[in-house]
C-alpha cells in the first residue's frame, strides 16, 4: 500500500512524459498510448529463440536452426521487434547512456512477462568484460534487470557470472563467427544455487550470446535457462 501511494504522488509530482513524442504517459509509464500500440511486437516466432516465423502457427513451433542446432536456453521472451521506436530506445540506452530508457524497457518487457512467463528464481543479466564495462561506464543489461527485478521481486544476481574474454563488437559478425567468438567467453566464479534462471539482455540477434551463457550456467548447477530480452532483432 505504502509502495502504491508512492508510485501515485510521484505520477501527481513527474507525471510520466513520452520519450518518443513528448505527449503525457500512460499507464505511469514514459510513453503515451499511441506510441506503445504502435511498436513492433514479435507474435509470431519461434519458442525457443525467438526468431521471427514467416508462417502463422497456432502451437508452440521449433525455427529451422534451433532444431539443428540445439540451443542451450530453454525459452526466449522478446515481446518486440529490434526495429523503429524499440531499436531507438536501445541505441539511445546502450550508446547515449538514456537510464530512462531503461525503466521504460524494462516496464515493458514486465509487461510482457507477468502474461506469458514462468517467473524464475534468479535473474542474470549478461555481464560485460571489464574493459568494456569502463569504457561504456554502465552496462544496459544490467540497467533494465533492476526494474524488471524490482517490478517481479525476483533475486538479480550481478556477481555470480563473469565475462574473462572481452569479445570484438559482434555487430556485423556473421551468425557462423558470433559463435565461434563467444566460445569459452563466460564463466560461473561462484556457486548459484537457483534451478531456474533468467538470463537478461537488451536485444537477441543470433542467440550465441545466449547459448553461450546458458551453457556455462546448466554445467554449474541450473535446470532450466529462459532468456529474457527487451526485442529480437
Amino acid at each position: 500500500m505504502v509502495y502504491n501511494w508512492i508510485n501515485i504522488i510521484q505520477d501527481c509530482l513527474l507525471p510520466p512524459t513520452c520519450i518518443l513524442c513528448g505527449n503525457p504517459g500512460y499507464d505511469s509509464r514514459d510513453i503515451c498510448h499511441s506510441c506503445y500500440t504502435h511498436l513492433p511486437r514479435n507474435n509470431l516466432c519461434c519458442y525457443r529463440c525467438a526468431e521471427i516465423l514467416e508462417t502463422p502457427t497456432t502451437a508452440p513451433v521449433l525455427c529451422g536452426r534451433c532444431l539443428s542446432r540445439h540451443p542451450a536456453f530453454d525459452e526466449t521472451y522478446a515481446p518486440f521487434i529490434h526495429q523503429g521506436a524499440i531499436k531507438h530506445l536501445i541505441g539511445n540506452l546502450k550508446f547515449g547512456a538514456n537510464y530512462k530508457n531503461a525503466r521504460l524497457l524494462g516496464m515493458l518487457l514486465v509487461g510482457h512477462l507477468r502474461q506469458t512467463a514462468e517467473l524464475p528464481d534468479l535473474i542474470l543479466p549478461v555481464p560485460l568484460h571489464l574493459s568494456r564495462y569502463r569504457q561504456r561506464g554502465f552496462n544496459q543489461a544490467i540497467e533494465i534487470g533492476r526494474t524488471v527485478a524490482k517490478e517481479l521481486k525476483i533475486p538479480l544476481d550481478l556477481t555470480s557470472c563473469k565475462r574473462h574474454r572481452d569479445t570484438p563488437h559482434q555487430t556485423q559478425l556473421s551468425a557462423k563467427k558470433r559463435r565461434k567468438n563467444l566460445k569459452n567467453a563466460f564463466s560461473v566464479i561462484k556457486p548459484i544455487h537457483a534451478r531456474h534462471i533468467a538470463i537478461l539482455d537488451d536485444v537477441m540477434t543470433t542467440g550465441s550470446t545466449a547459448h553461450e551463457l546458458a551453457y556455462v550456467l546448466k554445467e554449474a548447477s541450473a535446470s532450466r535457462v529462459d532468456v529474457w530480452v527487451c526485442a529480437r532483432a
